[in-house]
């Protein structure tokens, strides 16, 4: 019973007012858990998740930029927010705020009901757990939009950041912009912050790298026995043969992917401080479950 109450909780909701004719349509597509109005009226807007090809200035060539939420729930873990998000991109907006434990309304057009529903009825079959994330840094959010600036690049990168009060001694690292070590000026380019918070951290004690797929943010959760790695596609295109390292040494596993039947890892290999595997096909999200 509490596992059931606890996957309720986590799952996103949907937002429809097309009027008391269209309910079919929402049974249609599998959809219970409808909230109204005064529920939408008092929650933060969020943007649309996705993926925006931009020009490197440095290069000269276009590179994916990630339109993720993420560090938005990061800020405001216990607030509600609602998403307008057509089509496709509805899925995409239901399976982010599941990876991110987020209270999510979902706003969708009729063509985006089949997309939720599809998602939402691959997360209920996804086992609930309420464990604790893993980082590699804690930052200190000030609240201002240059902190949120570096707050979202630190997750888009996949360096795992934690907002914290104050410095936490657990973590291999500290960050609070505005100090002499981390001045305002440094992170007022986000993407060169970002790559100095990783040289700092360095690559061998990140917790989770990804390799082959840069359109890909994970959360990894843990009890201290198991580990659980969400990973989330923003792109529209499905994802082939990228591989995932984690710290630790995993020898069982397993893995759910939306939209792929025969989900499975290839090429897993569990050293002694640290545990690699291969995702052959993603389209868009996947949880793979690791223990000891």
């Amino acid at each position: 019973m509490i596992g059931i109450l606890l996957l309720a909780a986590q799952l996103p909701s949907i937002y429809w007012d097309n009027g008391p004719g269209t309910k079919e349509d929402l049974r249609r597509a599998g959809i219970t858990k409808v909230a109204g109005s005064p529920e939408v009226a008092g929650a933060m807007k969020l943007g649309k998740p996705g993926v925006q090809m931009r020009v490197n200035e440095a290069s000269a060539t276009r590179s994916p930029w990630i339109d993720s939420n993420g560090w938005r729930f990061l800020r405001a873990p216990k607030a509600r927010f609602v998403a307008d998000v057509p089509g496709a991109t509805a899925g995409i907006a239901a399976a982010e705020a599941f990876m991110f434990g987020a209270d999510v309304i979902v706003q969708t057009d009729a063509a985006g009901l089949e997309a939720f529903g599809a998602m939402v009825a691959f997360l209920s079959t996804i086992k609930p757990v309420d464990w604790p994330d893993v980082a590699n840094l804690g930052f200190q959010d000030d609240g201002t939009p240059l902190a949120g600036e570096a707050l979202n690049l630190l997750v888009r990168k996949n360096l795992l950041p934690r907002v914290v009060r104050e410095p936490d001694p657990r973590l291999p690292l500290n960050v609070q912009i505005g100090t002499p070590k981390y001045p305002k000026a440094a992170a007022a380019n986000p993407a060169e912050f970002a790559q100095r918070i990783r040289a700092e951290l360095t690559d061998e004690k990140r917790a989770l790298r990804i390799f082959g797929a840069e359109t890909v943010v994970a959360r990894l959760q843990s009890d201290g026995r198991s580990l659980r790695v969400h990973l989330l596609n923003y792109a529209s295109r499905p994802l082939r043969g990228f591989r995932v390292r984690v710290l630790g040494r995993y020898a069982r596993s397993s893995v759910a992917a939306f939209g792929v039947p025969a989900a499975a890892m290839v090429d897993y290999e569990a050293f002694q401080d640290a545990t690699e595997f291969t995702i052959p096909e993603m389209i868009s999200y996947a949880v793979v479950d690791l223990s000891r």
